[in-house]
């Protein structure tokens, strides 16, 4: 293959960053635009299809969109009607399925206690937790949270099987996710709007790359066909950022999942879209339910047994000191080529946790910084 002079824009990855780049340039600026995408589909890790059992399931794993970013919103309505849809989630401990994020309801349940306000809620966790400044990792930024007690039941062992290593030697950041709530609201998330695309995700990305001038090549790695791509005004890499330097300063670490997907013949089996298990005795961390999600009608229902491993797909970077300090170093190389129009942009690409609605604003933001005089539909 040969592309000198067919594309202005090369984009490596059809997931939510690469889509959202090669939307804005093709429809707002006109330019051809190829996109490489290595797996067999767009979409990247927000790929969904139907299974046999006509329930529509997430390959890699649920993705809940939620925002408060009116931009996005505005923007991701361009691709899809949405219905609302507010995920709770909840943890099996010791039994019991006890809600997530920690609430009151919480804290009765696995203690006994009868907390019925938010200063009462707000003063059992001042005695539980400890008082510490400025948390040096992930454990003591849970102890400065939520406390010994819920740590120990809800998170440590959670977080060990998910990460394949000790909180203790994990970025505080990691922990500073633990959603935590003084009322009873159990609510997964709070953000202004909570949605599901009624025809799923992929449906989006199929739209979003169906301008004539963006042709995508699934099936396409950047490794297998960097040499025959020639002239380009810009290149957009959305992959392992140390995959594209053949790894010369280091290897990153990404943590990956085994999806074990089963259907049954009854009509539910949990009562919520996803329930954690944080027990060590129980080698996965998740069971999700899709048809919470998608709402559809069947007596049958299909749950996903999720499985941390460090093979398969690069999913979640891996918020360590050495990593840190590896990526460090590919940034500044990264940095040193946009004065060759080549940009790294995304979850692996920036090696950073990005929610759905971050990675499209990232995106987003990256095509009106780089291309000003655009006008900007979507700033808020």
């Amino acid at each position: 293959m040969n592309v000198d002079g067919r594309y202005d824009i090369v984009i490596v990855g059809a997931g939510i960053s690469g889509a959202t780049l090669a939307e804005r340039y093709a429809t707002q600026l006109g330019k051809r635009v190829l996109v490489l995408e290595k797996r067999g589909h767009v979409g990247g890790n927000c790929h969904d299809y139907i299974n046999d059992a006509g329930i529509r399931v997430a390959k890699y794993g649920p993705h809940y969109f939620r925002t408060n970013d009116e931009g996005v919103w505005r923007y991701v309505q361009s691709f899809s009607s949405w219905e609302p849809f507010v995920p709770k989630a909840l943890s099996h401990v010791n039994g019991v399925d006890v809600p997530i994020p920690v609430n009151i309801h919480t804290v009765n349940a696995l203690f006994g206690t009868n907390i019925e306000t938010e200063e009462q809620m707000k003063a059992w966790l001042e005695a539980e937790t400890d008082h510490i400044i400025e948390p040096k990792n992930s454990e003591e930024a849970a102890l400065r949270r939520i406390g010994k007690r819920l740590y120990e039941l809800m998170f440590k062992n959670y977080t060990t099987k998910q990460w394949d290593m000790s909180p203790c030697d994990l970025d505080p950041s990691v922990m500073d996710r633990i959603p935590v709530r003084l009322n009873h609201d159990d609510r997964y998330f709070t953000d202004k709007y909570q949605m599901y695309p009624t025809e799923g995700y992929s449906k989006i990305f199929e739209r979003m790359l169906s301008n004539p001038l963006i042709e995508v090549r699934t099936n396409s790695s950047w490794e297998s066909l960097k040499d025959a791509v020639g002239k380009y005004e810009k290149l957009f890499f959305t992959g392992t950022i140390d995959s594209y330097f053949d790894d010369n300063l280091g290897k990153l670490e990404y943590r990956s999942l085994r999806f074990e997907e089963q259907t049954l013949d009854q009509e539910w089996y949990q009562k919520s879209v996803q329930v954690n298990y944080p027990s060590l005795d129980v080698p996965f961390t998740r069971i999700v339910e899709y048809k919470h999600q998608t709402r559809q009608s069947n007596p049958r229902t299909t749950i996903v047994r999720e499985y941390p491993t460090w093979d398969g797909e690069p999913y979640y970077p891996v918020a360590s000191q050495k990593n840190k300090e590896i990526y460090e170093r590919y940034q500044k190389k990264a940095e040193a080529l946009e004065g060759q129009g080549i940009y790294f942009v995304g979850r692996l690409a920036n090696y950073k946790y990005f929610n759905m609605d971050q990675a499209f604003r990232n995106s987003l933001d990256l095509f009106y910084r780089l291309e000003p005089g655009t006008k900007n539909e979507y700033a808020n």
